[in-house]
């Protein structure tokens, strides 16, 4: 049995009688010979690197206890019992919460003595400047 791949575009024919390789809506195929083609739009395409960090930082963004914490150290940094005492929730969940903000740079922790004071980051206080 022969497996046949399927698109919005139909399956994918050996190749046309015109030579293109793959049959497009016109206005579609239109447009994108305008913008210079396939290799144009694969430029479009940010490097491996930069897709990666914009996707921590969107999943760190994707968790309304996360905006949560983000909107409470956006103007002013605070230690974890005040962020726990607006949050009412488990320690190991919260530390995982702030760990995962941590990771994807939105904010970050310095040690004072026996407190973890957390501060949102440029990036952070970009991201809370836009959900507004």
């Amino acid at each position: 049995m022969k497996s046949v791949t399927v698109s919005c575009c139909g399956p994918k024919p050996e190749k046309s009688s015109r030579g293109k390789e793959m049959d497009i809506p016109g206005q579609i195929q239109k447009e994108l010979e305008e913008m210079g083609g396939f290799d144009a739009l694969a430029g479009r395409v940010p490097p491996q690197a930069e897709l990666e960090g914009k996707s921590r930082i969107f999943h760190a963004l994707s968790d309304p206890l996360r905006l949560t914490i983000l909107y409470l150290i956006r103007d002013q940094p605070l230690c974890v019992c005040v962020i726990n005492r607006f949050m009412r929730l488990a320690g190991s969940k919260l530390s995982y919460h702030l760990n995962v903000l941590k990771e994807s740079g939105l904010i970050e922790g310095e040690y004072h003595g026996n407190w973890i004071i957390y501060s949102i980051t440029d990036t952070g206080r970009r991201c809370t400047g836009d959900l507004s």
